[in-house]
């Protein structure tokens, strides 16, 4: 019987095929960029080369980082964000147009436009993408500082009510100002709380999966096991609550009950955190008078002449839009309120219609795929459930946005990750998708060969 020797093979890095991927979303994003211009004058955008050029060397820039510091990372995540942020940077420009014509009509002052303010945002998330791959060349270092993300997440949280600090912006008051600039702190507490969340269900799954009582069918743990859990959970949503920020409520509730379901692996999670949706939801809905208004609005939005307008021209665009769309620059998505942040979702289906607004979930589905695979590659246990819970955290934000402009479900205020304008979200998005190449190159790095070490030279090692 003859042996046989098995070799290891060489894992491909596939830098090669992201690179590929990064120049066909620039393509994109000039060939979106300059339909805009033609659409609406006729000629070429006199900006287009210079926004290319500048969107060309963040995304090489970002590249060669990823080459450098994470070979082995996923070669899918980067260019997918890249073409999200690419076609979010249009749609913001062709808006800007929209607002430079409308202004020109009332001949008032020209407005300054948010194209290349969103540009600059993208240049700050990619330096801290940047960064964050320098200078965490071990993710399973953040475990170390499990407590501390917990106090620092409450911390931003709560940062909004300090008075002088905190702004109020359309009724909700999560905004900061400082020196000039405004931020969203809630953003940043997402990426810090999901540590901790991570951290302590590593260490406590075991006996959080081992119930000690029966409740309505329902098995559940210890108290003392679950209890820090519930405080810090509940504390994080008292705040949001108390700030009327809704959207984010949503999010860090369906985070950590996708979290738990995925640490325990058991299905009563899902079930309880379905109960605590409908008691949670009927109860703010007696309690909140702004939650009467998001819920009665949704239910009715043409009984409503004022809060429901937002959403009434919403559905009039993506009807108009059809399933092709208006085409780039045809359509009027600046008639919906807010269409830059909030409601970008509603300018996309109305001028790529419903074939490019499945193109647009199709992307952000490719990226959530990758974080979940990279969470099921992982070798270890604090890397399975950190990728599962980013990747979660932004496939929740996508279902609340579209979901809210769809009306499938009531609005609750979220942007749209890489497509709305705003630089809390982008650049904490950015951070989050730095942190998954991360753990994709720990899970795809090929393991040490091992020893060479023969029985005749074992012999002559233990020979005295």
């Amino acid at each position: 019987m003859s042996a046989t020797t098995l070799t290891p093979q060489a894992t491909p890095s596939r830098r090669g095929a992201e690179l590929l991927l990064l120049v066909l979303g620039g393509v994109v994003f000039m060939g979106a960029y300059a339909a805009v211009g033609l659409s609406m004058y006729g000629e070429l955008p006199a900006n287009l080369s210079t926004y290319g050029a500048f969107l060309a060397v963040l995304l090489l820039g970002a590249h060669l980082v990823v080459r450098r510091f994470a070979p082995y990372a996923d070669p899918v995540l980067l260019p997918a964000v890249g073409m999200l942020n690419g076609l979010g940077l249009a749609l913001i420009h062709r808006l800007d147009l929209a607002d430079v014509d409308r202004t020109e009509q009332a001949r008032g002052a020209l407005p300054s436009g948010d194209a290349l303010s969103q540009l600059t945002w993208m240049a700050v998330g990619v330096v801290l993408f940047a960064l964050v791959l320098i200078f965490v060349r071990d993710h399973r270092v953040l475990q170390r500082y499990t407590y501390t993300a917990m106090v620092v997440g409450i911390g931003l949280l709560l940062l909004p009510l300090v008075p002088g600090l905190g702004v109020e912006i359309r009724g909700a008051r999560i905004w900061i100002r400082a020196l000039g600039f405004s931020f969203q702190p809630g953003e940043l507490a997402k990426l810090v709380l999901m540590v901790f969340f991570a951290g302590y269900l590593v260490v406590k799954r075991d006996v959080l999966a081992l119930a000690s009582r029966r409740v309505l069918g329902i098995d559940l743990p210890r108290g003392r096991d679950l209890g820090p859990l519930i405080v810090v959970f509940g504390a994080s949503l008292a705040i949001l609550v108390f700030e009327k920020d809704l959207g984010t409520s949503v999010l860090f509730f369906g985070s950590f009950v996708m979290l738990l379901y995925v640490a325990t692996q058991r299905r009563s999670w899902l079930l309880l955190g379905a109960l605590l949706v409908l008691v949670g939801g009927w109860a703010a809905y007696e309690a909140f008078g702004h939650v009467q208004i998001r819920v009665n609005t949704w239910l009715h939005p043409f009984d409503y002449e004022d809060s429901g307008y937002q959403l009434q021209q919403a559905m009039f665009g993506l009807a108009a839009g059809g399933i092709l769309g208006t085409g780039l620059g045809q359509g009027r998505p600046d008639l919906v309120p807010v269409a830059k942040s909030d409601f970008i979702v509603a300018a996309l289906g109305e001028e790529l219609g419903l074939t490019g607004l499945m193109a647009v979930l199709l992307l952000y589905g490719i990226v959530v795929e990758r974080g979940l695979r990279t969470a099921i590659a992982s070798r270890d246990a604090f890397g399975k459930l950190l990728a599962a819970g980013l990747s979660f955290i932004l496939a929740i934000q996508v279902f609340v946005v579209v979901g809210g402009v769809t009306r499938l479900i009531p609005l609750t205020g979220l942007t749209t990750p890489f497509l709305s304008y705003g630089g809390s979200s982008l650049v904490v998005n950015w951070a989050i998708i730095a942190l998954l190449l991360r753990m994709s190159d720990a899970a795809r790095r090929p393991a040490p060969p091992p020893s060479r070490a023969t029985p005749t030279a074992a012999q002559a090692v233990a020979r005295p």
